[in-house]
Parts: structure tokens; sequence; C-alpha cells
């Protein structure tokens, strides 16, 4: 792939007048959820570890297997006893660390700062605000040991001016689950649901309300999971929140109407009313996760957590669980990709080459497969010939997982088919499109209106964010 031009000042132009998107985003708070009732304490934020020579500092992100994080920590304890080093390694959940980038940041400019971060931040972000080294020699030399870095979309986010700024070390993608045993029963292949119709007519076969077992388990209420699912059909129908610029709002278009027209009749028409679950109209992103847990829904889509979860638990849906790619498009196409854990050096630190030394470390596959297995999902290599038979053994669903990650097309997620930028994420962050089919659904507007009417709030955050329309 050639440079990705992405200049510190094309950054801070579409990322400045969105930073509270930024904010949210690097605290992985999925955005666009209701705040609670009653708010939740301050933490107390913890100490920043100080960087000094002689000494490596690392910080790490947690886990959600926490076997999968002491497996990470207890490697680096050794290798750097076996090196004789010191080592100062802490965890840097964002609860009790706050700001992480922001911190960094602050040690950077205050010249002390770790040596290692491992977490899944913006490195566009890190990148312009100048507190990452050129890491370029360390890919390079992966990629020459364990193949091409996937998803592609990597290159696009850690790749910058035609340097790497981070070491892709692992990823992740979402996808849709499915309980097989109950499609089965049906006489129904769930590898052949690969279109939005197939999928919804499943859903609606397979339901069974007398039984509890309903077949949709996808809810409109404002969450992340619904901004996703919303936005994944109004795409599959062929629309999106901007051009390839990702400077002109394009919004309402036949395609988008088209979309939330097709979705809103799954919530009006009784024809579907048989496979919706109780009280999916007010469901939050935890809803899907709690009725596919416990055995009434038939498919839903999530990150791999609510696999990793059935694994953990012995819950019985983990043995009849499918790992489905994405609808197809009208037109054909997958729209999917994936995410990914990076390993950061930063500015001045008083130990890059022995920070160096530790990644290439870390990705050996005698490490790094076996975080891979014990993940369930949640930690997947990120290098293409780290994908060893072993690893695709361990679970029935990691050859999915692989194919996703794998997909040759960029697919930049909400932006698609512009690049990131901080703009088209603070739509989510104002809850714009849930409430367009909640306008929908309830019946206060036409499909055509609530499109003009969301249309017109995006225009809104472009222009307050200095891009006019």
């Amino acid at each position: 792939m050639g440079k990705n031009k992405i200049t510190r000042r094309d950054f801070l132009r579409t990322g400045a007048a969105a930073g509270a998107a930024l904010v949210a985003a690097q605290s992985g708070i999925a955005m666009g959820q209701e705040a609670t009732a009653t708010p939740a304490p301050t933490p107390t934020p913890a100490p920043l570890p100080v960087g000094t020579e002689g000494t490596l500092t690392v910080i790490h992100k947690t886990e959600y297997f926490e076997v999968v994080q002491t497996m990470f920590r207890d490697d680096v304890v050794e290798w750097a006893a076996e090196k004789g080093i010191g080592l100062d390694i802490s965890t840097a959940n964002p609860e009790l660390f706050g700001d992480f980038t922001a911190k960094m940041l602050a040690a950077v400019q205050a010249g002390n700062p770790p040596d290692l971060g491992y977490h899944v931040l913006s490195i566009p972000q890190m990148y312009s605000l100048d507190i990452v080294e050129d890491v370029t020699d360390v890919v390079e030399q992966a990629i020459s040991m364990y193949g091409a870095v996937i998803p592609t979309i990597s290159e696009f986010r850690g790749k910058i001016d035609g340097k790497w700024w981070a070491v892709p070390f692992m990823c992740t993608t979402g996808a849709w689950f499915a309980r097989r045993d109950l499609f089965e029963a049906k006489g129904i292949d769930v590898n052949t649901l690969d279109t939005w119709d197939k999928r919804r007519d499943a859903a609606l076969a397979v339901s069974d309300p007398d039984n509890n077992v309903w077949g949709w388990g996808l809810s409109i209420n404002r969450s992340g999971d619904a901004h996703g699912l919303i936005l994944g059909v109004i795409q599959g129908f062929g629309g999106s929140f901007a051009d390839e610029t990702g400077l002109k709002v394009v919004f309402n278009s036949p395609e988008t109407v088209a979309a939330a027209t097709w979705l809103a009749d799954i919530y009006t028409n009784e024809k579907y009313k048989p496979m919706l679950p109780p009280g999916i109209e007010s469901w939050t992103d935890s809803g899907n996760n709690e009725a596919y847990l416990a055995g009434i829904i038939a498919l839903t889509t999530n990150q791999p957590s609510i696999y990793a979860k059935s694994k953990a638990d012995g819950n019985p849906v983990y043995e009849n669980t499918a790992v489905l790619h994405a609808p197809k498009t009208l037109d054909g196409r997958l729209l999917e990709s994936g995410n990914s854990g990076w390993l950061t050096i930063f500015k001045g630190a008083k130990n890059k080459d022995i920070a160096k030394e530790l990644i290439l470390h870390m990705l050996n596959p005698e490490r790094l497969t076996p975080m891979a297995q014990a993940s369930t999902g949640q930690f997947l290599p990120a290098y293409t010939d780290l994908w060893t038979d072993d690893l695709l053994a361990s679970d029935p669903n990691f050859i999915v997982f692989n194919d996703i990650l794998r997909n040759p097309d960029i697919f930049y997620g909400a932006s698609h088919p512009a690049k990131p930028n901080a703009l088209i994420d603070a739509i989510d962050g104002a809850g714009i499109t849930s409430q367009m089919m909640a306008n929908i659904v309830n019946g206060s507007m036409t499909a055509a209106e609530a499109v003009q009417d969301a249309h017109d709030k995006i225009v809104q955050i472009f222009e307050e964010g200095g891009v006019p329309q």
C-alpha cells in the first residue's frame, strides 16, 4: 500500500472540533449510551510511572480474560529477569488510570515518559500530539518474520506519512453470533444467511415465543450496539454519513431512506412481532448479551466478549454458537474489518532499544499463540502467518474471525467510504441515528422526514466543527 498522507495539520483540522468524541473513544466508552440516573463516583487517578534510564517502564491495558493479562505480564517479567533488566510494569485501566493519552502527553512534555505502552487507542491522535516514536524498523522486521499485518485497515491507522508509529500487536473484530442448533432444527444452514433479508426471515422462522425463543436479538434503542446495527443496514443499502472526502454530508439519500424503511418495518410490522423478545425496545448495550447468554435469542451482533463469556461460564450456548460474517451489501460486498491493539514507544523514552527487543519477543508465536487460544476471540494475531494450524484448530469459530480480519478490501467503519475523522465519530455520540429510528417507529415522522431531520443534525455537527456544507 502507498503512503497514508495524514499530517498533524490534517488531523488537527478535523480532530480539534470534536475532541469530546475522541475522549470518549480513547476511554473505551460506548458512545451514545444514556447516562445512568446516579453518576458513578469520580475515581482517584493512579500515579503515572516515571520513565528512567536502566529500568524498562511498561504500561499495558486490562484484558477481558484476566488469564490473558496475566500471561502478558508474566512473559514481560520473565524476559526482563533473563535479560537482567530493571522493570516497572503496571496496568492502565481507564477507570483508575484516567485519561491515558493526556497523561502520556504530560509525561513526554516533562521528559520522563514510560518506555512502552500496550493499548487500543488512536495512533493518529498520538501522532498528532507528537508523543510516539517511529517504529518502522520493528514493524518491517515483524512483517518479514510473520507475514502481512491484518486487518488491512491497520496500515492506515498505524502508518502515517510512510512511517509506522505503533507496532500492531493483536487484533479483534465484532461479528454476528447465531444459535446454530435453533436454526438447524428448522432446516436452516446459518452459513447461507448472507443477506439482510435472509437473516430477518430466518430469525422469524426460528422464533417460538411460547418456549421463550425469539429470533431477532438486535435493538434500535440508543446504544452503541444499536448505532452499529442501524449504520450497518444503511451502509448495506448503499448509504453513508459523508462522501469519500469525509467533508461533505450525504446522509439524506434514497439509499438511506430505503434502509431506514426496511429496518423500521421489523419493529412496526405485526408479521415480525413474534421474533422480538420482550423489552427489546429499551435494551442498552447489555441487553443482547444477557438475552443471548440466557439462551432466549437466536441471532445478534457483538464483540467476541459474548462468545468468550459463554465459554468461560460453561454456558451450553457456547457449543451451539456459530460466528457469522456481516450480511453482504445489496451489491454483494462484505463491509467488515477489525480493530488493533498496539505497542507504542513514547517520544523520548530512555530505553527505546530495549523496548524494541521486548516487542519482538512478545510477538513470538510461543508467547502469542497461548494468549490467543485463551482469549476466545478477544485477543487474536495481527500478522497472517501467526494464524497457525494449532491456533485455528483450538476453536471452531476462529476460522471465521480470521476470514473477517483478512478481508482484502479496506473498510473504514462508521466513516466509510471516507477515512475516519472525529466529526463523524461525534454523530453516534449525539444519538442521531437511533433518534431517527425512534421517530419512524413511533410514527412521529415518515422515513423520509426522519432521514432529513438526521441529515440536518449531522450538517450542524460538521458546520460547528468548521466544515461548512
